[in-house]
């Protein structure tokens, strides 16, 4: 006898109590389900029901057996629905937030691709630099950088972001050129959206308040005021590779620069992932490892 012979019908007999409404439940006959049920005891060597003409219980053994068995169809069915997920057409409505520059830049035109290639799926996309509850707001998925803090999430690593410290030369021939991090303290720092910025000091992570006299919360902004010789700007890799590359930057204590934060997918815990945002994480890390800023030397893996 097979293993698998008879755990549906056991587990449909004990969880109707008759025969027959476990045979309507699996749709087949009521003498099929007594004969693998039977037959089930056979192999076990084991009484698991006790029988009545008008009601079936569980033994001691049926009912330690029971609980079993619901694990192992749980685990079976899962396995299933993996498989068959895996080439499920993506569908319906799929809720999501990321930060809005990087949103704007990465994120949402390859959102619009994956969209155009699966147009049963429709897509809520909210971009704030507010991190919204994704259990709370009913969202399903969620881009991130930097640093994770909430534990309840799945996260799935996208690509590696980087942070700089750097200035334009003429800025650092009017200013000096700073050796350490208490050097900060003396020059214009371009603050964005927050003020204190992360470095790295003796293999620890650590935080310097900076001041100056520009602040906007956009990073497009403060690259344009660091282009143009205000101060100092500490940015990601994508704002500001290509001007380190052109020498219109110069990148500052590559010794203190923070770890690698990465950018994330994040998503609530669920046993059986819908094929939506499965598929569309696993085309943003594809997509996003393939654009220029993460193909350059520096911001690889």
């Amino acid at each position: 006898m097979n293993r698998w012979e008879g755990l549906d019908e056991f587990v449909a007999v004990a969880e109707c109590g008759q025969f027959t409404a476990a045979a309507e439940r699996l749709g087949v006959s009521s003498s099929h389900v007594s004969r693998q049920v039977a037959r089930l005891e056979e192999c076990l060597q084991a009484r698991l029901l006790y029988r009545s003409t008008r009601k079936v219980s569980l033994t001691e053994a049926g009912q330690t057996f029971l609980q079993h068995c619901r694990n192992l169809l749980d685990a079976r069915d899962e396995a299933w629905r993996a498989v068959s997920d895996l080439s499920a057409e993506p569908k319906g409505l799929l809720r999501m937030t990321c930060a809005v520059a990087y949103g704007e830049r990465f994120v949402v035109p390859l959102v619009n691709e994956f969209m155009a290639l699966h147009p049963q799926l429709g897509v809520e996309i909210q971009l704030t630099n507010r991190p919204l509850d994704l259990l709370h707001e009913g969202l399903d998925l969620a881009v991130r950088l930097g640093r994770l803090g909430d534990e309840r999430l799945v996260a799935t690593r996208l690509a590696p972001r980087e942070m700089y410290l750097c200035a334009t030369p003429d800025y650092l021939e009017r200013a000096g050129t700073p050796q350490s991090l208490g050097d900060l303290a003396r020059h214009n720092c371009l603050v964005g959206s927050s003020d204190l910025w992360t470095f790295a000091e003796d293999d620890r992570e650590t935080q310097l308040r900076v001041q100056g006299n520009w602040r906007c919360n956009s990073g497009a902004a403060v690259l344009d005021a660091a282009l143009r010789g205000f101060g100092l700007c500490q940015l990601p890799d994508y704002y500001v590779r290509e001007h380190l590359h052109s020498g219109a930057l110069v990148a500052l204590l590559d010794q203190h620069r923070p770890p690698n934060t990465a950018v994330w997918a994040l998503h609530p815990p669920q046993r059986n992932l819908s094929p939506k945002v499965r598929q569309l994480v696993d085309f943003l890390r594809q997509r996003l490892g393939e654009l220029a800023e993460y193909r350059q030397a520096g911001c690889s893996d």
